[in-house]
């Protein structure tokens, strides 16, 4: 009988990309995947570290293991295991803790048999170069994620993941295009380029190129199927770029940007090296040419010293912004950083009432862009499982759409017509 292993993945589409890299590791030793309720004889927690909520959740899904399977063998990896694995090597039934450098080398990680917990945590802010996770597939989704860069040096000053990920480290073009080919070869209608600081992307290989270069790299090859791109940092957008975007009918419409506050003070002590105004201007030129675009936001709210009069502004800005998306991140202090020991920290009470705030402002934007494509047609990929007679399907420009399950499949991409707004999303019918 082969051995079962389930993978439990927290936080972003990089450690997403970096799961499913394992998992195609472990299938091709013999492993046989299962999922996490069904009791493994390992299970890989890959951690998350960007709150103290996704430390909670990474520690509660170790104990969770446990007590599906007494006897699994739990390893530990992510940005959590990176940053603190002592803490998390002391936990009940974990074996082996490894660092995010170190999932490169899983299958040999796991053949030492030791009685005792290991710890293989190397110093990521040492490493110079990335090797690259290879992915033929995506076990279970409908859309792939390709790896183009890891690492970060920008030193946000309330964020712990230049310290959990290094150095901003570029994949090369040619493996970034081999990867992008053989997944949509495989099927594959939509696929996410994805990074810590994908803005940065190129600016560490020798000769230095940029994420634009990349792109049209990527249009002079046999990839097929939708691109999509992650986050883009506002300073890291320039017009060749955001144009480049819009004119090109093979990359998905969505920019996603973080604003982070809307206040020049707070982005100042955040170190964050834009103002409202450009942030503003850089949104509504991004609108202006391609008004059908999603535009994603993220804000963080409760930021120390915070004032009232500093959140309104924040707020004020948001409203006045023509945004699709916005992704609200309460402040949460992680030690090491120099928003941890700034002073006049806000309350817990303030922050979640202010994050409830932001995202009733999220949900009404979204709601209004929404609006806009009932009757019109869009192509959606197919995603998830049935709910009620239906099934979700994800647009170009990220609006989640629901449509009847008959005659559809996971994966599947569709033209619909939007007929109207469904609880979280649209209602389409299929054409």
């Amino acid at each position: 009988m082969r051995t079962t292993v389930s993978i439990v993945t927290l936080g972003c589409k990089t450690n997403q990309f970096e799961s499913a890299a394992m998992g195609e590791q472990l299938q091709s030793a013999g492993y046989q995947q299962v999922d996490f309720e069904a009791g493994a004889d390992l299970v890989i927690v890959n951690t998350c570290t960007v709150t103290a909520a996704t430390d909670s959740q990474s520690r509660n899904l170790i104990r969770r293991a446990r007590r599906f399977n007494p006897q699994s063998r739990v390893v530990v990896t992510g940005c959590y295991a990176q940053i603190d694995p002592q803490s998390l090597s002391q936990l009940p039934g974990v074996t082996l803790v490894i660092g995010n450098q170190e999932k490169s080398c899983l299958l040999e990680l796991l053949s030492s048999d030791n009685e005792t917990t290991t710890i293989q945590v190397g110093d990521i802010r040492n490493s110079r170069t990335i090797e690259p996770l290879s992915l033929t597939g995506f076990n279970q989704r409908s859309r792939a994620f390709v790896q183009i860069q890891n690492g970060c040096d920008a030193f946000c000053s309330y964020c712990i993941i230049p310290y959990a990920r290094g150095r901003s480290r570029s994949v090369t073009v040619a493996a970034i295009v081999d990867q992008l080919e053989k997944l949509s070869a495989n099927g594959y209608p939509e696929i996410v380029l994805t990074g810590i600081h994908i803005g940065n992307y190129g600016h560490d290989l020798i000769p230095q190129i940029d994420l634009l270069y990349l792109l049209q790299q990527i249009e002079q090859s046999n990839f097929t199927g939708r691109l999509r791109l992650g986050s883009i940092e506002p300073t890291e957008l320039p017009p060749t770029l955001y144009q480049y975007i819009a004119a090109a009918n093979w990359i998905c419409p969505h920019f996603h940007i973080p604003l982070q506050a809307g206040d020049d003070d707070i982005l100042q002590r955040m170190n964050r090296h834009y103002t409202t105004t450009f942030f503003g201007d850089l949104v509504k030129q991004i609108h202006h040419l391609s008004p059908d675009a999603a535009i994603g936001l993220d804000v963080i709210t409760g930021f120390p010293g915070e004032t009232d009069h500093q959140f309104e502004k924040t707020c004020q800005l948001l409203e006045s912004l023509p945004f699709s998306h916005l992704h609200v991140f309460p402040f949460s202090k992680r030690s090491g950083t120099p928003a941890a020991t700034m002073p006049d920290q806000l309350s817990g009470t303030i922050i979640k009432q202010r994050a409830a705030h932001l995202r009733k402002i999220g949900e009404l934007k979204l709601h209004h862009f929404g609006q806009q494509f009932i009757g019109s047609e869009l192509d959606i990929v197919i995603e998830g499982g049935e709910n009620g007679g239906l099934r979700k399907g994800l647009s170009a420009n990220y609006l989640s759409v629901a449509v009847p399950t008959k005659s559809v499949k996971s994966g599947q991409l569709v033209r619909v017509t939007i007929a109207g707004i469904h609880r979280d999303g649209l209602i389409g019918e299929l054409i």
